[in-house]
């Protein structure tokens, strides 16, 4: 289970803000001694939670016997980061969420290219430069139907890495 993450943005305080919004839950600023990071809380039984820091910023292993750093001047620009966040509110909401902001969002189907789509999602661009990949109620049921090991090993055997 992933508690929570850490995403970079031109404004941290204000995308932390949007996603606290979409996750009903509340923006705080982020204690872990990167001045202007926030973290984006949901409340929800898991602690999900995400953290978001200035796009100039990197995590590094830390020297020695301490624990991670941050590199300031990081360069930004796309990544191939995204994630699947559920969200407790529906689709038409996202969608106006996301054209208020500006930032590009689109409901897509995922799956094989050619064939019927097995779950579907809103592709919500943070500051249309992250995707994060949002699921209402009705999509997170899809999801997790197909993101079971029975569903999985029928579709594709047992494969086991090597």
């Amino acid at each position: 289970m992933i508690h929570h993450v850490s995403i970079s943005a031109h404004d941290p305080k204000h995308v932390a803000e949007v996603l606290a919004e979409l996750m009903d839950g509340r923006c705080y600023p982020f204690p872990g001694g990167v001045a202007d990071s926030f973290m984006a809380v949901s409340f929800d039984e898991h602690g999900s939670m995400i953290e978001v820091y200035p796009e100039n910023i990197a995590l590094v292993p830390g020297r020695d016997d301490r624990q991670v750093g941050t590199l300031k001047d990081a360069k930004a620009g796309y990544a191939p980061f995204h994630m699947l966040l559920s969200v407790p509110v529906d689709r038409a909401t996202v969608e106006r969420i996301g054209e208020r902001e500006g930032w590009r969002t689109r409901y897509f189907g995922r799956g094989a290219p050619g064939e019927k789509p097995v779950f579907h999602v809103i592709e919500f661009w943070v500051e249309n430069r992250l995707m994060i990949e949002v699921a209402t109620p009705d999509m997170v049921e899809e999801y997790t139907r197909v993101i079971q090991r029975e569903a999985l090993e029928a579709a594709f055997g047992r494969h086991v890495a090597a």
